[in-house]
């Protein structure tokens, strides 16, 4: 097998190049390649100085993934970077594209850094519940300093060359399009200086006031986590103690955050995304349709936030709307969003300008003849989208794809008022769209398969991360919703408080729990409107204008700035609807919240398995994760239910009589 490492000499300096695509992930290959490439240089008298550098694409992007788990082949890249940062000679890392994770790494232990004005250095692992376990906790602080290692480590996020130029990680930025040469004549500059600087031989300097200032900024941000926790302590242990027990401290806490189920479940979430953007039946050589402009029926906040997922893409939009005031209103809501979005420095005003000038709004509707895409963003209405695709019918034209912005309805029974049935799909989005990465793409019984290709596609163009679903009442994720809703509201009139089970929602890790959400939605969506048919507690609410926050009452009180505080007039409608529904009372306790609203979702979702109308459990988990904020370090619910334990499942569920999916009780859920 050819080695994806190779050596070119450039009279004394020995050019050490990587060319394993598509990211140059340093699998066991190339960290062989590497070790013995420098070792040749060290032995060879004539070679001053080394660069590594990499073809393709970019520097080195991190460690090969696919080996975690697997016995180690040795070299392990810490020996590696150690072996880099031993030479005798200096070792010049030439930068383009990223250098993350375990490049990172990798570039932290030679002695130089250069990098083109485009690069970006990182250590991600923390987002795969990791830290970086080469060093990158001892190195970074000793070259940066405390507060860039903390932003680096403990947050993850890349940073550019400047910022990294400024913090003393790169030493030179080169010509974009001469990174080669620049680095070649860099190595020659520093062939004689001694000492060879190496991070190890450094002294972190310690910052308890950064490390406290960062823990208190970033503790929303962290909470539930264990590895910004442990990227922290190895921060702050490289400023303690020497670098040999600083590394054996990293290795230590690497260990642990590996074998935990913490990382596990965020590992299995970042090949889930991968995953879910494949259609089983579908060949990946599928013909897809140009896409040249997209249609929006509805300039509200649904159909305004859909319309900047496709401008923000460079793709040109119509959006149309019945008033001119609802159509002013959405255009300038559109315009709001961007230009706070530069303001902001994320986009440049002649890009606010571009994507503006990409749409076309119009109260035509005939005007969406032209659209190769069109989706409807309506309310949730059957009669009214049977209505508007039948006019879509009659004017889009041929080979158009008609997309519903539906929750729940049926596409199947959308698409039959059409001649076309094989060009409509669901197209579910999340609110605001155009910052909710979910994209449910719901397969009609007849949407033709370079139809669900190309939606698929298009998804990853507008930054989307796509399921495909099946034709059920709320696909996957509200289906799942709903028996947590159900149940929760029975549990109010049993005994419990909106305090209580929120409290355990938000201690498990979600965002808020489902009151909270209530209020933050609307208590009045769906509410029938007549203040004299009040069926139960949430009508009760509605009945008296508690519609949330954005009344200051729901569920609970509010303040002006929305703070929330548990309501007398709640605990009284609470109180009058037990008695009116002669409910029993009992002790509800927090395991019993857990058993009936998280693992009432699991068991739908194993439903929602076994009937088809998802993919594969790790779809629903991509559901959960980017649609409804599952904590990411629980790997969403289907995961989570096999770290509980099946066994464990089906007990909680068959104690309060539920009638358990069979999957889940074989333990065989895929």
């Amino acid at each position: 097998m050819t080695s994806p490492i190779r050596t070119e000499r450039h009279d004394d300096v020995l050019v050490i190049i990587s060319d394993n695509p598509p990211v140059n992930a340093l699998g066991a290959a190339v960290r062989i390649g590497l070790a013995a490439a420098v070792a040749e240089g060290i032995a060879d008298a004539s070679v001053a100085a080394m660069v590594i550098r990499c073809d393709g694409r970019t520097f080195f992007a991190g460690a090969d993934i696919t080996e975690f788990g697997k016995p180690m082949v040795e070299p392990g890249l810490p020996t590696v970077v150690d072996t880099i940062e031993a030479s005798t000679k200096p070792v010049v890392a030439a930068i383009h594209g990223t250098a993350l994770g375990g490049g990172c790494e990798v570039a932290l232990g030679c002695h130089y850094r250069v990098a083109v004005p485009s690069a970006k250095i990182g250590t991600p692992e923390v987002k795969l519940g990791l830290l970086p376990g080469a060093g990158g906790t001892q190195r970074i602080p000793r070259i940066a300093g405390v507060r860039m290692a903390l932003e680096m480590t403990a947050k993850g996020d890349p940073i550019p060359a400047k910022t990294a130029q400024q913090a003393g990680l790169i030493d030179r930025i080169v010509g974009e399009d001469s990174l080669a040469a620049d680095a070649i004549a860099f190595a020659r500059e520093v062939a004689a200086i001694r000492p060879i600087p190496r991070a190890s031989e450094r002294q972190a300097q310690p910052d308890p006031d950064a490390v406290a200032a960062f823990a208190r900024d970033n503790a929303r941000r962290f909470r539930g986590f264990d590895a910004p926790a442990a990227n922290i302590a190895c921060v702050v242990k490289a400023t303690e103690v020497p670098f040999a027990e600083g590394i054996a401290f990293e290795r230590q806490e690497f260990m642990k955050l590996m074998m935990g189920n913490q990382s596990a479940a965020q590992r299995h979430i970042f090949f889930a995304e991968r995953q879910a953007a494949k259609i089983d039946d579908v060949p990946a050589d599928t013909v897809r349709r140009p896409i040249g402009r997209v249609g929006v029926i509805g300039a509200g906040t649904m159909g305004g936030g859909i319309a900047m997922n496709f401008l923000s893409a460079g793709v040109p939009v119509t959006i149309v709307e019945m008033q001119q005031e609802a159509l002013d209103r959405g255009t300038g809501v559109i315009r709001k969003n961007y230009e706070a979005t530069a303001a902001k420095g994320r986009m440049k005003p002649e890009q606010v300008e571009a994507a503006m000038g990409a749409l076309r709004p119009t109260l035509d509707f005939d005007a969406l003849a032209d659209c190769d895409l069109i989706i409807e963003a309506v309310y949730e209405n059957m009669d009214v989208k049977k209505e508007i695709f039948t006019r879509l019918d009659a004017i889009a034209k041929p080979g158009a794809i008609l997309a519903s912005n539906t929750s729940y309805l049926d596409i199947d029974a959308i698409a039959a008022v059409t001649g076309r049935p094989q060009d409509v799909v669901g197209m579910h989005f999340f609110s605001p769209a155009n910052v909710m990465k979910l994209l449910e793409v719901v397969r009609g019984a007849k949407t033709a398969p370079d139809v669900l290709a190309t939606v698929m596609d298009l998804a990853k163009k507008i930054r989307k991360v796509a399921v495909v679903a099946g034709v059920t009442y709320g696909f996957i994720g509200n289906r799942m919703l709903m028996p947590r809703q159900v149940e929760a509201n029975k549990l109010l009139l049993e005994g419990a408080t909106p305090e209580q089970i929120d409290r355990v929602h938000v201690a498990f890790g979600m965002p808020m729990g489902p009151f909270q959400m209530a209020d933050l939605a609307g208590v009045d969506i769906g509410w029938h409107r007549d203040p004299t048919r009040i069926e139960n507690v949430r009508d009760a609410l509605a009945a008296e204008s508690r519609w949330g926050q954005k009344k200051q009452a729901g569920f609970y009180d509010y303040d002006e700035k929305r703070n929330a505080t548990p309501s007398p007039r709640v605990a009284e409608i609470i109180d009058e609807w037990r008695a009116k529904t002669g409910t029993p009372q009992h002790d509800v306790t927090d395991e019993e919240i857990v058993e009936r609203t998280l693992y009432t979702m699991v068991n739908e979702g194993a439903l929602i398995l076994e009937e088809g109308m998802a993919q594969r459990a790790s779809d629903v988990d991509v559901v959960w994760i980017y649609g409804y904020g599952w904590p990411v370090y629980r790997g969403g619910p289907m995961f989570w239910a096999k770290t509980e334990g099946y066994d464990k499942v089906v007990a909680g569920l068959e104690k309060h009589g539920f009638p358990v999916a069979e999957s889940l009780k074989r333990g065989s859920i895929k």
